[in-house]
């Protein structure tokens, strides 16, 4: 629906209707030198016009999304700021984390029910919980220790059963969160985001704003497994101004196995890069989401200031993927 229309059409428009109520100000008149009481009139003539017809609007619920301000300062009046478009990543909470590992690994399965590390009823605690997802600056203890042998053999139909990748992703297939269409994850991985460079030859991606948004695509199908797709490009190198807001929507497309993405100051690639490296940035760590399912592929978002100039890398925390090619620079600069 077309919606660049005159204000007053925009505020009857259905596409308007659940949009942030906005603020008209009605400035207050003043006489220049030389008007008379007849400039005087009129100007209060169309002060009052425009106050009688918001008066209509409103009563007749065309206008419900319309705040009135008489004003008599000469500075407009802010509209409240919009939500943000998507909340950063939330790890699943702890209800559905013990609905899912009841699920699977519940009394009478194939671990023990004891209070143990690694057993059923540890890993039901908070404390397992915590191991499973980590949080916002501690990776989940499996990516950088064995899981349980239990575990590891415990998904029927999960292929490699010692592959922590592969287990995780099958265990949190189902977790909640946003969830977007094979198609517009190919859609998102090749699209140019705003104010962004291209360099294919260079394989580079360079912002000029200290306002970056982009998306970072992970096991894309019909492309490398052991990639992140960004702008139509494989682990390119990202170059963002320092001090500029960062948000990543990151998409796990890989249909068999866990993905996440971490930003780290260490440039080297390793099997295990959770075990000495920790996000250099507050906000630049999404630990893993599940595989896909019928219902879409998850995405998250990172929310990060890169404050500090300097090499770092993106990469994907989940043991083996950055050895294995999941991983690329980010200068800020």
């Amino acid at each position: 629906m077309n919606c660049h229309r005159s204000w007053t059409e925009r505020a009857i428009s259905p596409c308007h209707r659940n949009q942030p109520r906005s603020i008209v100000v009605v400035e207050p008149f003043r006489l220049r030198p030389g008007q008379g009481e007849e400039t005087e009139i009129k100007m209060r003539h169309q002060r009052s016009t425009i106050l009688a017809g918001l008066a209509v609007l409103a009563a007749a619920g065309l206008g419900a999304g319309i705040t009135l301000a008489v004003t008599r300062s000469s500075r407009p009046v802010a509209a409240p700021a919009p939500a943000a478009s998507s909340a950063a990543y939330a790890r699943p909470g702890y209800s559905w984390y013990r609905s899912m590992m009841n699920g699977h690994y519940g009394p009478g399965g194939e671990m023990m029910t004891g209070t143990s590390y690694g057993s059923f009823g540890w890993m039901m605690s908070q404390a397992g919980y915590q191991w499973m997802t980590g949080n916002g600056t501690t990776s989940p203890g499996w990516m950088t220790s064995a899981l349980p042998a239990a575990m590891m053999t415990g998904i029927t139909g999960a292929g490699n059963g010692t592959n922590p990748g592969t287990i995780m992703g099958r265990l949190f297939a189902s977790a909640p969160g946003p969830r977007v269409s094979a198609a517009r994850a190919a859609a998102l991985a090749a699209q140019v985001p705003a104010d962004a460079r291209v360099s294919r030859a260079a394989n580079t991606v360079r912002f000029a704003s200290k306002t970056v948004r982009m998306t970072i695509v992970a096991g894309l199908p019909g492309g490398s497994h052991g990639d992140f797709r960004i702008a139509g490009l494989d682990n390119p190198r990202v170059i963002v101004p320092a001090g500029a807001r960062v948000t990543i929507e990151f998409i796990n497309a890989d249909p068999s196995t866990a993905h996440g993405l971490v930003i780290t100051a260490s440039t080297v690639p390793s099997p295990m890069p959770m075990m000495t490296a920790r996000p250099s940035f507050t906000g630049s760590a999404l630990w893993f989401l599940g595989e896909p399912t019928s219902a879409g592929m998850h995405e998250g978002t990172l929310t990060f200031t890169a404050t500090a100039p300097g090499s770092y890398r993106y990469r994907c925390p989940v043991p083996g993927t950055a050895q294995e090619g999941m991983t690329g620079i980010l200068t800020v600069q």
